[in-house]
């Protein structure tokens, strides 16, 4: 089962007291965009293999956003943290590394 600690509130709280927001950092389009800048916001999305960036919510916590990196392989939390950033913070960033040399780095 998948464990997250919300940074919010500092709970642990198994995946069925969350909700799953999709993918973190996209950059959204809205008013102003084009057709295919709203197409590729609303329809495209990474399906890695390996670490993802994911929006989180403490549903049946205190409500709150946050973001978590993750590995969708092995399930692997490598931390979670708040849903005011436009991209990773470079702990995480290093975290990641520390446990995966291989990882290439975010890119949007």
């Amino acid at each position: 089962m998948l464990i997250l600690q919300c940074p919010c509130c500092g709970i642990k709280a198994e995946e069925t007291e969350l909700h799953y927001g999709g993918e973190a950092h996209l950059t959204r389009f809205g008013p102003g965009s084009s057709d295919a800048e709203f197409e590729t916001y609303l329809f495209t999305r990474k399906n890695p293999k390996g670490v993802h960036f994911e929006r989180w919510r403490h549903s049946a916590g205190c409500g709150k956003w946050f973001l978590a990196a993750r590995c969708t392989v092995t399930l692997e939390v490598f931390a979670t943290y708040s849903a005011q950033t436009k991209e990773p913070p470079q702990d995480v960033i290093d975290a990641i590394r520390a446990k995966r040399p291989d990882f290439e780095g975010y890119s949007k």
